[in-house]
This record gives C-alpha cells, structure tokens and sequence, in this order.
C-alpha cells in the first residue's frame, strides 16, 4: 500500500519471521552460534530461550535457511503439545518411515536403527520443538529416550527446545531433573536496548530500499522505542500501522503525532478523533470557570443577598408569582413567557432534514478503504476512513474487504470534499 509513497521494495516491518531482514544484536548472535555449535558438534540438546516477539523463530529460520540441507533432515513441531507417542509418529511421518506398531519401545528401537543407518552417510537428523514450554511434562521426560539413540562419541539426533520462559521455570521440576542436566547448550535472547532498537529499524528500511532512515521523524523514532520496550515484534506492529497511517495522512514523513495517535489504538484507547482528546476538557473548564465569574461578580444580587444562607445550611425553595415578589429566605422566579408566533410563521411547513446521499463502489482485488476513499473523496485521512467504516458495518478491518462486495461512501460536505 505504502511501498511506492515511500520508496520501498519491500514492506519493512512485516511480522512474518524472515531471515532477509534478521537484525543481530548481541544475544541473537549468541543464541545464533549456540544452535550452530550445537548441531554441528552433535551436542544432543540445545536450549533457546527468549519472550514473546524477540525473534526466537527467526533465529532458527535463519540458521536452517543457510544450513547444508544436503545433509541436515529437520523434523519441526510447531504444536508442542504431544504425547510421546505422537511425537514418535511425527519423527516418523517427517522421515518417511511407515509406524508397525503403537508401542512406544518399539517405534525408538526401530528409530534408533534408522539413525545408525542415517549417520553412517553422513546425515544429520534434527528435532526442532518450538514454544516447548507448552510440552507435556511426560513428554518431556521421556525424550531423554530419544537422547539416550547415540554412538561411543556422539548424538545421533539433535533436539532443539525452543520456549519462553516459562519453559526455564518448567525444567525446575524435580521430575525434569534428568532432562534439565541434558541440555548442554543453552542460551537467551534479550528484548533489544533503546540503542538496538534504533538500529534495529533503520537497518529494515535499509534491507527494504529505502534510500535513507528520515522517513521517520526523530521524535517518532524515540516514541516508538519507547512503546516497544526492545521487542522486535511490537516495533514491526508500531512502524507498519505508522506508515500506514502516514501514506493515509499524505505525510512524506512520520511525525511523532502519527505515532501517538497508533499507539493508542494499539493500546485499545478511544479518544475524540484528530487526537485532539483535550478539547472536550478545556471546553468543560471554561464552562465552569464562566459560571464561577457569574456567581463571584460583585454587583450579583443573588449572591450579596443569599450568600449567608447558603453558608449556613438553610435552604431556599423557589416560587413563582404574578408580581415578582422577593420574599425573606426564597429566591423568586418570574416565568417569562414564550413570545407569540405570528401567523406567517405558524403557516411555514416543518423542514424535513435530507439523509446525505451516498456514492457506492464496488470492491475490486487489491482495494483497501484508503484507496477507494482517495478515489472517491481525493484523500483517505484517518478521520475520513473511520467514517466510511461506519457507514458499513460489514467492515471489520479497513485493510481487508472482500471481492465484490459493494460499499457506501457518504457525501462529505462541501468543506470536507477535495475531489475535483
């Protein structure tokens, strides 16, 4: 959407791990080198740890993208949750191998002369279990059978535990003992420092075609680092929604007001739009502070009269008479009548407010609401897409609108219209 606005080849910020764009801090090079020395001296077991986002799975990709894959078999489970009997048959599938029998002992028998066979040609058999802190407790300690398959010198399958870390405090149970001793390398993945973080940006827009980093302001730059807080994930989110709504806003640049204004939709908060959340504010403080002059202003009757009583917790009921009378103690209103409507007026029908017309489009591939809205309305501001959202219901996600369907685009005003 962004991509020809901002002079890029490619989106930047893409939340899909890729290896092209992997930005190496200091713990990502270590965690990096662990599973490459690892692997390749057949250590047995191999331990990453690292939170949400910080680019665990990217590390691996990476690795196994320049691995020789002429010789590494890779078995990865993305869904950790198996039993040891599911995990068996899951090795088995990914190496091609037909599964005789349902026990246990016997499909790691089997396994284990397939391994025997598999590095005498050099071969290296890998296991790779991502997000392992959601592995079964009884899984867990019965992979020390798959790491008990090995020759006089070394492992012959290599088993990589990828996991949060609630996974690390997961291998402090007593029943993990065992496995927990196993792991002979181990290593962390740090969320990346304020300094990292910049770079860390910088160096995807880069990869990504960018001639230079000023697509965003140094101030939004600060601003997005700071929301982050070093998880590379969140980054992506923040920067791409940005320059999303940067293209939308027409900005050549980022502003730190654009950053503000996704980080509180990013938080789930609801402000008046334009970001503008302090008007209705200031619109109430002058309210009061207006009624307050009222009340203080030194010639006010009501006050130089009643002021004692009100002070004094009496109260004052009202009444009304035909006279105005004032009586000791009651605050008199005068009812004032309604002036008389002439018979011109009385004959004038009632107007009849005119709904707003409506331009309807139909969706066609590769259409956003941005895009449409710069059809129809010549810009495609944050204000004007969220009101054409509301004009159709049906539209969960201004990015995504199916094919086909049909939308209604509301007439703006002729303040709010730039088409030409």
């Amino acid at each position: 959407m962004y991509l020809n606005f901002y002079n890029l080849r490619k989106e930047p910020f893409h939340i899909t791990p890729d290896p092209e764009f992997l930005y190496l801090s200091p713990s990502h090079k270590e965690a990096l080198a662990a599973i490459i020395y690892g692997i390749e001296k057949k250590k047995g077991f191999v331990g990453i740890v690292g939170a949400v986002g910080v680019g665990k799975t990217t590390i691996l990709r990476s690795y196994l993208e320049k691995a020789d894959r002429q010789h590494l078999k890779i078995i990865y489970v993305f869904n950790a949750r198996l039993s040891y009997e599911g995990l068996l048959k899951t090795i088995y599938r990914d190496l091609e191998l037909k599964a005789e029998t349902d026990d246990v002992v016997e499909m790691t028998n089997h396994l284990y002369e397939v391994l025997i066979e598999e590095h005498k040609q050099g071969n290296t058999i890998v296991l790779v279990i991502d997000e392992a802190q959601n592995m079964p407790v009884e899984t867990l300690e019965n992979l020390r059978m798959l790491s008990n398959l090995e020759t006089s010198r070394e492992k012959l399958i290599q088993i990589v535990l990828v996991g949060q870390p609630e996974f690390e405090e997961l291998l402090k149970e007593h029943r993990l003992r065992q496995l927990r001793q196993r792991i002979a390398i181990r290593s962390t993945i740090m969320p990346l420092t304020e300094k990292e973080s910049l770079e860390y940006i910088r160096y995807r827009l880069q990869k990504a075609g960018a001639a230079s980093s000023a697509i965003f302001s140094r101030y939004a730059l600060s601003a997005l680092v700071k929301k982050a807080k070093g998880i590379p994930r969140t980054i992506n989110v923040l920067c791409d929604n940005a320059l999303i709504t940067g293209f939308g806003y027409r900005k050549p640049q980022v502003t730190r007001g654009i950053v503000k204004e996704i980080i509180r939709d990013f938080d789930g908060l609801k402000w008046p739009s334009g970001g503008r959340w302090w008007l209705p504010a200031v619109s109430a403080l002058t309210v009061l502070l207006v009624v307050a002059a009222w009340f203080l202003l030194p010639g006010n009757k009501v006050v130089s009269d009643k002021a004692k009583a009100l002070t004094t917790g009496s109260t004052s009921s009202t009444s009304s008479t035909s006279s105005g009378e004032q009586r000791s103690g009651v605050v008199t209103r005068v009812a004032v009548p309604a002036p008389e409507r002439n018979a011109a007026e009385e004959e004038l029908p009632s107007v009849v407010e005119k709904k707003p017309s409506t331009i309807e489009k139909s969706v066609a591939s590769g259409d956003t609401l941005y895009k449409l809205s710069l059809q129809v309305y010549g810009k495609a501001d944050r204000d004007t897409v969220k009101r054409v959202a509301q004009n159709n219901p049906q539209v969960v996600n201004p990015n995504l609108i199916h094919v086909g369907s049909v939308l209604k685009f509301p007439k703006l005003s002729e303040g709010e219209d730039r088409t030409q």
